[in-house]
């Protein structure tokens, strides 16, 4: 008997992302859409004053593989620095070749493991999220405009 690819858990975590958000005044954003399965996320962020993810906003257009990772990323990326989210998307991509481990939490996407159709679109929140925060850093100008209305 075959088990199925769409867990209880995989769902649940699907079904937890809020609707599609914005932050007011973001530091950055990134957009990307998957070129094998159409799947689009847009991610907004806002950084601490150490460059650290203070908020993260995601609109997810995804299977459920894709939603269930893009709440995984937004529920891990809070307080980390891009370098951090750069090595869990390594850590991820790695893993689903069969390689090393997941990241904290990602292991309950095991059942897409083997569908290698699908890693693109459990990658593409990281992808969305790394673009945000690489335009975040090219134009610091909105940290410091925030810091000062403070």
């Amino acid at each position: 008997m075959n088990a199925p690819l769409y867990t209880t858990e995989i769902l649940r975590l699907a079904a937890s992302l809020p609707p599609g958000t914005s932050l007011a005044e973001p530091h950055g954003r990134g957009e990307k859409r998957s070129a094998t399965c159409g799947s689009v996320i847009r991610t907004e962020v806002r950084l601490d004053g150490q460059g650290r993810v203070a908020e993260i906003a995601q609109q997810v257009q995804a299977c459920a593989f894709g939603q269930a990772s893009a709440a995984l990323v937004q529920g891990s990326a809070l307080g980390r620095p891009a370098e951090d989210m750069r090595a869990d998307r390594a850590a991820l991509a790695a893993w689903l070749g069969g390689q090393g481990d997941p990241p904290e939490g990602f292991a309950v996407l095991v059942p897409a493991r083997a569908k290698t159709g699908r890693h693109g679109a459990m990658l593409l929140s990281f992808d969305a999220l790394i673009a945000a925060l690489d335009s975040a850093a090219r134009d610091p100008g909105l940290r410091r405009d925030d810091e000062e209305k403070r």
